[in-house]
């Protein structure tokens, strides 16, 4: 029924609470476990949300080759589009926060990813891309202003992906005490 599963996690304890459940399924089907991380990175100085930035998309941006390949060129040109990331950035935690769910799976196959850009978006492109018949995510609590102000990207994830999403809530959160 489900041959690749897609966890995304932030590394946070919600996240880790759907994680025994992807890694269950994944087992249960013989499935191949995508352990996905994303760094949002569309906040300008100011914490104000920037749509674009010198006429490149913040949220196209992705990590990986391509970033390298950008500086590479910023290198030689000496002009660049995007501030160089500094040490211990989100993308070095993302990689941090994969590894280590990785390392904890020995018994399926897992694969992992570190991408940049909005949340929500990211995680269903990337479910697409690679044929997830299942996204497992973790809820993290969130209750009256804060979840109406920060919104939820597991709720945008559950209303737009075309997949199954399986939400996991952790033990003690808000939504689960009466």
């Amino acid at each position: 029924m489900y041959q690749t599963i897609l966890f995304p996690t932030d590394g946070s304890d919600g996240a880790d609470a759907a994680l025994d459940h992807a890694v269950d399924h994944a087992r249960t089907y013989d499935a191949t476990l995508h352990v996905l991380f994303v760094a949002k990175d569309d906040f300008g100085p100011s914490g104000m949300v920037e749509k674009e930035h010198e006429g490149v998309r913040r949220s196209e941006m992705v990590g990986g080759d391509e970033i390298e390949a950008e500086r590479a060129q910023a290198s030689k040109t000496g002009m660049t589009n995007k501030p160089p990331e500094p040490e211990g950035s989100v993308h070095e935690h993302g990689h941090h926060v994969v590894e280590s769910v990785a390392d904890s799976v020995t018994d399926i196959p897992v694969e992992t990813a570190v991408l940049s850009g909005d949340p929500h978006k990211r995680i269903r492109d990337y479910a697409d891309e690679h044929g997830a018949d299942l996204i497992v995510m973790g809820t993290h609590g969130r209750t009256g202003v804060d979840r109406y102000l920060l919104g939820s990207v597991t709720e945008k994830v559950v209303r737009t992906a075309d997949q199954p999403v399986l939400t996991v809530r952790m033990e003690g959160s808000p939504e689960t005490e009466s």
